[in-house]
């Protein structure tokens, strides 16, 4: 709010006395003063709540929001928000936070869990196998098997809290890279 506005605010009588060189006039540039940080927050508020746009270290915050906090973890050791965060890296968390209303949709389901991976992972070569057999040949009953590609072996934490957030609650399965 500038100097000016802030004046049409105040009763006529400090309004005629806010004079330049007075000390009502420079109280009024500390009033100006003391709104411009919060007033340049609110002029970009869409880029504050956009996961894409948001500043690194408010993004775990967003992902939080929307649930997916249990993903993240503290991967620099730091106790700063912007050393929580996927194990895939910060574009991949952006990604998922974007398209969490996306995968809600499509929560417990086959179609739902494969998108889930490879948005987090950016990979696209995951296989959900629903027709499992067991050591006897026959099938087993509520369980699945997930295929992932090799490469991400070594983010075996994060695909195995991805299943377990995703599929239904019955359901057991075993990863395979």
């Amino acid at each position: 709010m500038k100097q000016e506005q802030i004046k049409r605010l105040l009763p006529d009588v400090f309004q005629r006395a806010a004079n330049p060189g007075t000390p009502l006039l420079a109280i009024l540039g500390v009033m100006q003063a003391l709104h411009d940080p919060p007033e340049s927050i609110l002029a970009c508020l869409d880029v504050i709540f956009d996961p894409r746009r948001a500043p690194d270290s408010f993004v775990p915050y967003l992902a939080g929001w929307v649930d997916l906090g249990v993903l993240l973890e503290d991967i620099r050791g730091g106790s700063s928000p912007a050393a929580v965060s996927l194990s895939t890296g910060l574009g991949r968390l952006r990604e998922l936070t974007a398209s969490a209303a996306r995968l809600s949709e499509w929560r417990g389901t086959r179609k739902g869990l494969q998108l889930f991976l490879q948005i987090a992972t950016g990979a696209n070569d995951f296989q959900v196998d629903e027709q499992v057999t067991g050591p006897d040949g026959r099938p087993r009953p509520f369980h699945i098997k997930v295929k992932a590609p090799e490469t991400l072996v070594h983010h075996r934490s994060l695909i195995e809290k991805i299943i377990e957030l995703e599929k239904p609650a019955y359901v057991t399965y075993e990863l395979e890279f």
